[in-house]
C-alpha cells in the first residue's frame, strides 16, 4: 500500500501553503469549500494501480474493520438499500446518512440535529446527544419493521443501481449481466457496471450520490482485472475501505466466471484529505507498512443468486498484521 501512502503525502505536499495558511489561522477559506462543510486539500485525476496476485489491498499503517467491508459489499450486491440489513451485521458506515433523513422529517421531536456531522466535532456536549440520538435511531431500526422501512432506505444507491436499474423496458440486473457477458464473449470492451444514475441523482434520491461511480472489467491470460473510477474519495477514511470492497468484488466475479484474478485499478476524480483529518494522516504517514494479508474465500461461495445466504463472517483475512486504528470523524 506504499502507493496509497505517496497519494497521501503528494496531497499534502501539494496543498502545503494552504494547509499552512489553514492550521495558523483555523480559517476554513484557506481550504476547499464542499458539500459537507468541512472543507478539503485535494487534487485531480490521480490513480493507484494493485496487484491481486500479491496479496489483498488492505490498509496495514491503520486497522481497517474488514467485517465492515464485506457486509457492505454483499449488501450492494444484494441490491439492498435499507441500513437494516448492515446494522443486523454491525456495521454502521451507512447510519449517519439515514439518521440525517430522519431528523430533518416532521417525526423527528429530539434535540436540534442540524449540521450534526459537523456541530458533533466541535462541540462535546452536543457530541454526546448526537451519539445517543443516533443509538436510538438505530435501534428503533433494528426493532420496528414500519420505521425501519420508512427511515433505514437509502433511496436508490449501489444496491438498487447494480442489481435493478430503472429502464425504459423495466428492470436491469447489470451484474448477472457482467458475469453472462463475461462468459459469452470475455473480450469484450463493454463489461461496466455503472452506479450513476443521472435521474436519480438530479432529481435527489439518493441519500448520498455514489463516490465509486463505474467499474469496467477486462479479462486477460485466464485473469480477471477491474478499473474503478472514483469521482470523488476520502482519501482518510473512504479510501481504505473502498480498494479492498473493489477487491473483493473482482475475486467474487473471478469465482462465479471461472478466472484468476488479476490487478485493481483505482483512477480518481476528487481525491482529498479532509480539514479535520490532518493529525490523523501524519500518524498514519509515520508508520511503517507491512505485509498484505490473503484474502480467504468459503471454499463454495455459490453463484451470484447465492449471495443472499452467504454469511459475511465465513470470508476473512489470513495474516492482517495491522497497526492499531486511528478514529477520525466522518464528514456528512
Amino acid at each position: 500500500m506504499k502507493n496509497y501512502l505517496s497519494l497521501l503525502k503528494e496531497v499534502l505536499e501539494e496543498n502545503s501553503l494552504e494547509i499552512e495558511a489553514y492550521l495558523q489561522s483555523g480559517d476554513k477559506e484557506h481550504a476547499r469549500a464542499d458539500r459537507t462543510g468541512v472543507s478539503t486539500f485535494s487534487l485531480f485525476g490521480r490513480q493507484l494501480r494493485f496487484d491481486l496476485e500479491k496479496g489483498f489491498p488492505v490498509v496495514t499503517t491503520k486497522r481497517v474493520p474488514f467485517r465492515l467491508v464485506v457486509s457492505e459489499l454483499i449488501w450492494f450486491l444484494r441490491g439492498d438499500t435499507n441500513i437494516r440489513f448492515l446494522l443486523q451485521h454491525n456495521n454502521h458506515i451507512w447510519d449517519e446518512w439515514a439518521f440525517k433523513r430522519y431528523v430533518a422529517s416532521t417525526d423527528y421531536t429530539g434535540p436540534d440535529m442540524t449540521d450534526f456531522g459537523l456541530r458533533a466535532t466541535e462541540d462535546p456536549q452536543f457530541e454526546v446527544q448526537y451519539k445517543e440520538q443516533l443509538a436510538l435511531f438505530c435501534e428503533k431500526i433494528l426493532k420496528d419493521d414500519v420505521f425501519s422501512e420508512q427511515y433505514g432506505e437509502l433511496g436508490p444507491v449501489y444496491g438498487k443501481q447494480w442489481r435493478a436499474w430503472e429502464g425504459k423496458e423495466g428492470r436491469y440486473d447489470q451484474i448477472a449481466w457482467i458475469i453472462k457477458e463475461i462468459k459469452r464473449n470475455p473480450n469484450s470492451r463493454q463489461l461496466i457496471l455503472n452506479g450513476w444514475n443521472v435521474a436519480d441523482v438530479q432529481d435527489g434520491k439518493m441519500a448520498l450520490p455514489p463516490c465509486h461511480t463505474m467499474f469496467q472489467l477486462y479479462v486477460r491470460d485466464g485473469k480477471l482485472d477491474g478499473q474503478l473510477y472514483q469521482r470523488s474519495c476520502d482519501l482518510f477514511l473512504g479510501g481504505p475501505f473502498n480498494f479492498p470492497s473493489y477487491a473483493l468484488l473482482i475475486h467474487f466475479l473471478a469465482k462465479w466466471t471461472g478466472l484468476e484474478v488479476g490487478e485493481l485499478v483505482v483512477t480518481f476524480g476528487d481525491s482529498h484529505i479532509y480539514s479535520n483529518h490532518l493529525t490523523q494522516v501524519n500518524e498514519q504517514l509515520s508508520r511503517e507498512v507491512r505485509e498484505l494479508p490473503t484474502l480467504v474465500l468459503p471454499e463454495d461461495i455459490g453463484e451470484l443468486e447465492d449471495i443472499y445466504k452467504l454469511n459475511p463472517a465465513d470470508i476473512t483475512l489470513l495474516n492482517y498484521d495491522h497497526h492499531p486504528a486511528i478514529k477520525a470523524p466522518v464528514a456528512v
